[in-house]
């Protein structure tokens, strides 16, 4: 009995091992041009012949009815055969639609060839491919009592025009002219999500008209690559006169004051002579 169950179990593991080195077709390798929203990319998948045959009639189909893929031309491409261990290559040009977002995504394929006893066979399966995103910033400047000889602030808003996230973002002044850099010169903002803005602020003593303000910004993009720009912006600095003319200060009314004080000390004192000279006349009575 121990002798029939051990043949057993050798004959299983036999057919187990069989079948982990089994023959087929298989996609073998797959490049994707850099594909984006909206945009087309040639596809190319390597299909291997590792029967131990040779096949015809071999045909790859991609199913794109429930994706949010197409294709420029035909979604099938074929060949009349595939040599045992040779290889073919099944070209495509697929498009994204406008508004899908990007990541990753599985196009499902139907492979179907004919071997050697003229059976048609068909295998399914799928092809990843990533979708990526056009890193697009925008730079603004806004501030914050912009007067000269004022102390205030200056905000670098960094704006992402693209459908990717930017992550790690951080903003470094590496110049600045017409005023003078109070705080720290380097804020890290993090994230910033498609259509949204962050904003770096910084302390400064605003010395004159006619400034501008250099920084560099590091990020990583929706591919996860290390990216920096160096930006240079204006900044609208007013003269004393000019926040006056605007109405962005008022007028000091300090020296109203002064003068009201003044005649209010030139009363009492009139008074006070006033009534010395009543008293010295009544007296002289």
């Amino acid at each position: 009995m121990n002798k029939q169950i051990n043949i057993t179990i050798l004959s299983m593991f036999a057919v187990l091992l069989n079948l982990s080195f089994a023959s087929a077709m298989i996609v073998n390798s797959v490049d994707v041009k850099s594909l984006y929203p909206g945009q087309s990319a040639s596809l190319s998948a390597d299909i291997k012949n590792t029967l131990n045959e040779d096949v015809s009639d071999v045909s790859l189909a991609l199913n794109l009815e429930e994706t949010k893929f197409t294709t420029i031309g035909s979604s099938e491409d074929s060949e009349d055969e595939i040599n045992e261990d040779d290889k073919e290559t099944f070209s495509f040009t697929i498009k994204a639609a406008s508004d899908i977002k990007p990541g990753d995504y599985n196009i499902p394929y139907t492979l179907t060839y004919t071997d050697s006893n003229d059976e048609k066979k068909t295998k399914t399966g799928s092809i990843g491919i990533t979708v990526s995103a056009k890193t697009e910033i925008n730079y603004a400047i806004e501030t914050k009592n912009n007067i000269v000889g004022e102390q205030g602030k200056v905000s670098i808003k960094t704006i992402n025009s693209g459908l990717g996230e930017i992550r790690f973002v951080n903003v470094k002044i590496i110049s600045a002219e017409g005023f003078e850099v109070l705080s720290s010169n380097e804020e890290y903002i993090g994230n910033i999500n498609s259509d949204d803005f962050e904003l770096a602020t910084f302390d400064v003593f605003y010395k004159k008209t006619g400034a501008s303000i250099t920084a560099l910004v590091k990020y990583k993009n929706s591919e996860n690559e290390e990216q920096s720009e160096t930006v240079t912006l204006p900044i609208q600095i007013y003269s004393r006169e000019k926040a006056l003319e605007l109405g962005l200060i008022k007028k000091s009314n300090i020296w109203i004051y002064g003068v009201i004080i003044a005649l209010i000390i030139i009363w009492f004192i009139y008074r006070k002579i006033k009534k010395k000279r009543n008293k010295k006349n009544h007296g002289g009575v």
